[in-house]
């Protein structure tokens, strides 16, 4: 066996339980759930012998369902607002870590560890301090005592419930997407700078003609990033709001942050029409591979202006 035919069988050696692994738990489960989309599958629908084709039945049925509806138009909304606060937030951060400032190292590692804690853990944390340690601000200090009416409640209407959960998201994911902002910035030659500063540019001529131009490459990623993390957003969403509070949609009832995962979950395990929920994951999936493509093909196009 020559040299490289050797190096080939060690990689694939160290390759085969990963390949393997990610076969059995994402591709194969991927595939039959597409095939699962087509049939009546439940949980008394299990066996071969009941599971019947029904076409695009489920398909049919998601997009008469207003609760589906209105979640993707909730889902899109706390996307554009979550990429945007998120990002914004990251780069102003970034600029702060990366300045002559004491301690910057410190300030990165605070500004990180929102991202380590989980998103169950944390919803539940951010519902404490939404339901009951602002109120007690209202008890405390006599100019906030609005604060304290429960129907001032921030998790108690719908818009604040949503602004709640792109609050969450942005305290959480800000840190790991400055980290990223950081690295690109980092890798700016200093002699541009010192050029713009000798031809007389002001910080923000620097930032517009620089930074923005030489990081192009890490707005694709983080943008990117954002944009799937916030169409999946899930963990935050049950632990937070868990798709409360009620609101009206086409006359119907239905919850009012529900977003598109957890509108699935609860399609599929609570309502138990596993196999709608199972359309509904692969029109998810569809919507969110196109709009991803569409994104970073916009900020490919931007780089190359840039």
């Amino acid at each position: 066996m020559n040299k490289q035919r050797k190096t080939n069988l060690i990689f694939w050696l160290f390759l085969a339980p990963v390949l393997f692994t990610f076969i059995m738990v994402i591709v194969i489960p991927f595939f039959m759930g597409i095939f699962y989309s087509f049939t009546n599958w439940s949980s008394s629908a299990r066996a071969d012998s009941t599971l019947q084709f029904v076409g695009l039945a489920n398909f049919k049925n998601s997009f008469q369902d207003p609760s589906f509806i209105y979640s993707f138009i909730i889902t899109s909304l706390y996307t554009v607002l979550n990429v945007l606060f998120i990002n914004a937030v990251a780069l102003i951060l970034a600029l702060v870590v990366t300045s002559r400032l004491k301690l910057k190292n410190i300030y990165r590692v605070g500004f990180f560890i929102p991202n380590l804690i989980g998103g169950l853990v944390l919803g539940y944390i951010w519902q404490f301090i939404f339901n009951n340690a602002i109120p007690a601000l209202g008890n405390i200090i006599p100019v906030l005592d609005f604060l304290s009416n429960p129907d001032n409640l921030v998790l108690s209407k719908v818009g604040s419930s949503v602004t709640a959960l792109v609050i969450v998201g942005t305290w959480q994911y800000a840190g790991y997407i400055m980290m990223i902002y950081v690295a690109a910035i980092e890798g700016v030659p200093e002699s541009l700078f010192e050029a713009a500063t000798i031809d007389g540019a002001n910080e923000f001529q620097k930032f517009k003609n620089i930074t923005v131009p030489m990081v192009a490459q890490a707005f694709t990623i983080t943008m990117f990033l954002t944009l799937v993390q916030s169409f999946k957003q899930f963990d935050v969403n049950v632990s937070l709001t868990a798709g409360g509070p009620s609101a009206i949609f086409r006359g119907t009832p239905l919850f009012g942050t529900e977003l598109l995962s957890l509108n699935i979950y609860n399609t599929a395990f609570v309502k138990n029409m596993l196999a709608e929920g199972q359309a509904r994951a692969v029109v998810f999936f569809v919507v969110l591979v196109v709009i991803s493509v569409i994104q970073v093909s916009i900020n490919k196009k931007k780089e190359v202006e840039l």
